[in-house]
This record gives C-alpha cells, structure tokens and sequence, in this order.
C-alpha cells in the first residue's frame, strides 16, 4: 500500500475488538490516490491522499 506523497499518511495498524471482547488484527488503509500533479512546471505522477486533493496542497496536471 503507497504512502501519501505530501502529508505521509499511510497504513495504520490495530485490533477489531468484538462484543466478547477478543481481539483480531486488522489494518485501516489511507485513501491514496494515483494522479498527475504539476511539479516545478513539469507533470508527474504522484501518490496523493483525498485529503490533500481536497485541500489544495496538490495541482493537477
């Protein structure tokens, strides 16, 4: 699973605990999307979460 390119966000790890309290292993994954991005004039293809899309930390290409 890629990591976001501007804040970082990635995979985060933890336990889905039941009614009967037990717990299992389960991993939450970041909403990264795959998207060109004007870089210094120049388009590149980058791995950007919604969050930053939404935000306006990136310019599309």
């Amino acid at each position: 699973m890629a990591k976001c390119d501007i804040c970082g966000k990635g995979v985060l790890f933890g336990n889905n605990v039941s009614h009967s309290n037990r717990k299992t292993n389960t991993m939450w994954k970041a909403n990264v999307k795959r998207v060109k991005c004007k870089v210094n004039g120049a388009s590149k293809r980058m791995h950007v979460c919604t969050r930053c899309l939404r935000s306006g930390k990136v310019e599309r290409a």
